[in-house]
């Protein structure tokens, strides 16, 4: 169902990992983290054509080491998860584990070390030049921290990708997060971290999970400017999420000059999304992908690993917006007004009763540039405002101009 691409985009070597034994992640039939968003995913991509495009190459994830999680979590932490997995009655709430958000089940340090040996995969095969890209969609899980499990993540697989790209050799990685929920486990884990820069656009922590990415967070003692976020308010749509975003994420991201990518691409954001109060569409999504497959091009030599992340409408929003994402990162034309595949809604309609027509939600990706000026009566502009000055003189960029 592939045309020929109106855009003029170049086909990226590109290495998809996903196999069904990572559907093992599961909380339970009730909790909004359910693996069925993965398995449409991924049958909606394998539907479209995008697993057989010449530049996707699959990949299979493995369960990672105890010391591949070490590269991320403590020891004590790794033996609790473990511990926990083998007797889910014995929770462990000190450390995240058996709360309301994040339940125990048989198995989890498996499933979760699975995920993370998704992203694992990923970042090794950008490392040996397998691929310049990668897309580990069942990954994302943000949340974690070095000691805790939180917000339904248990192992935080991006920010093991991003240390296995530093200890590859790369020198400066660059970690994007643009789910509507903070990045607070990856931002923490490099806290200290000067070789690591984290941005975060996200819902205000003033009304969501989890309280935290306010403007004044910047990073910890000699790596100060090198913690970026952007708390948009509640009810943020399109234009000024879009205007937010290519605000602050490509001066920044042209001042660090990393050497390759990891993002994180949790699309809650969405005004159909149970557990956010932004008001984004599939497309506002994907032309963030876009934004982000650019300056991989243009500041790292192409070199990007994407993850997927929170999304909890299920049938409709996920399965678009991560196969869009799978589509941008390895160049595969995928234009907005492609219509989904029968068999696929179908299939959608038959267990949910409701399935999309079209990729696109046919909104409007417009939005007004940042050179335009400054409005002190907008809230998106005044958070725009609180972390450019927070951060960018730090890195030699005035934050009413640049």
């Amino acid at each position: 169902m592939l045309s020929v691409s109106p855009f003029g985009l170049q086909p990226v070597p590109t290495r998809v990992i996903w196999h069904e034994s990572m559907l093992a992640y599961t909380f339970g039939d009730h909790h909004p983290m359910h693996p069925a968003r993965l398995d449409l995913t991924a049958r909606l991509a394998r539907e479209l054509g995008i697993f057989d495009a010449p530049a996707i190459s699959l990949g299979e994830p493995f369960v990672a080491s105890d010391a591949e999680l070490g590269l991320a979590h403590n020891p004590s932490y790794i033996e609790a998860v473990k511990a926990v997995s083998s007797n889910p009655e014995s929770s462990r709430e000190d450390v995240g584990l058996g709360t309301e958000d994040t339940p125990a089940f048989a198995g989890i340090h498996e499933a979760s070390a699975r995920l993370a040996g998704a992203s694992l995969a990923a970042a090794d095969a950008v490392l040996s030049g397998e691929a310049v890209r990668a897309v580990n969609f069942g990954g994302g899980m943000h949340h974690a921290a070095r000691d805790r499990a939180s917000g339904f993540c248990i192992y935080n697989d991006a920010a093991m990708a991003v240390q296995r790209l530093l200890d590859g050799g790369v020198q400066r990685v660059l970690y994007i997060d643009i789910d509507a929920h903070h990045g607070d486990g990856t931002q923490s884990i490099f806290w200290d971290e000067p070789r690591v820069m984290t941005i975060s656009i996200h819902e205000s922590g003033l009304s969501l999970f989890p309280g935290t990415g306010f403007a004044n967070e910047i990073g910890g003692a000699g790596a100060d400017g090198t913690a970026v976020n952007i708390a948009v308010p509640a009810g943020t749509h399109d234009a000024a999420w879009l205007r937010a975003f290519h605000a602050v994420v490509p001066q920044i991201a042209g001042a660090f000059a990393p050497e390759a990518l990891v993002t994180q691409h949790g699309c809650d954001g969405h005004s159909d999304d149970p557990l956010s109060n932004l008001r984004l569409s599939v497309d506002a999504q994907r032309q963030a992908a876009m934004t982000i497959a650019d300056l991989s091009r243009r500041l790292c030599g192409g070199r990007w690993i994407a993850t997927g992340g929170g999304g909890y409408n299920v049938a409709s929003v996920v399965p678009r917006s991560w196969t869009f994402l799978m589509a941008v990162a390895a160049g595969v034309p995928l234009p907005p007004s492609t219509a989904v595949p029968p068999k696929w809604r179908e299939y959608v309609l038959e267990r949910y009763g409701k399935a999309p027509e079209i990729m696109s939600d046919g909104a409007d990706t417009w939005w007004r540039s940042w050179e335009v000026g400054y409005d002190p009566n907008d809230a998106v502009d005044r958070t725009i405002m609180a972390t450019r000055k927070a951060v960018f003189p730090i890195h030699g960029l005035d934050p009413w101009f640049d």
